[in-house]
């Protein structure tokens, strides 16, 4: 299995309204060959720290995921949110091989 963590800080008084973005997904990850889960976390300390976990089978599928038009088209509509200062946010992307269950 593979996994991807996308970590980004927003103004905390701005973390619901992202919150609220994530659990109105598009969900056309969800069917992508190899796709297994989604998690959006909050820290439980630091209400701005908000990241996105990705499971998939292989690197591979992950890997085919973010090359692929529909990845393209959500990340493209990202950068046209209303909010700005939301919308200049870049996450930082860490990549893990699961080597124990």
């Amino acid at each position: 299995m593979y996994t991807v963590f996308s970590t980004f800080d927003v103004p905390e008084d701005k973390s619901d309204q992202v919150i609220e973005i994530y659990k109105n997904r598009s969900r056309s990850v969800d069917n992508a060959p190899g796709f297994k889960d989604f998690l959006l976390l909050q820290n439980d300390k630091r209400a701005g720290e908000i990241t996105v976990q990705l499971f998939f089978e292989t690197k591979k599928d992950y890997l085919n995921w973010v090359r692929s038009e529909d990845f393209k088209r959500i990340h493209e509509l990202e950068k046209k949110y209303p909010d700005q200062e939301l919308a200049s946010i870049v996450p930082k992307v860490t990549q893990f091989k699961v080597v124990a269950q």
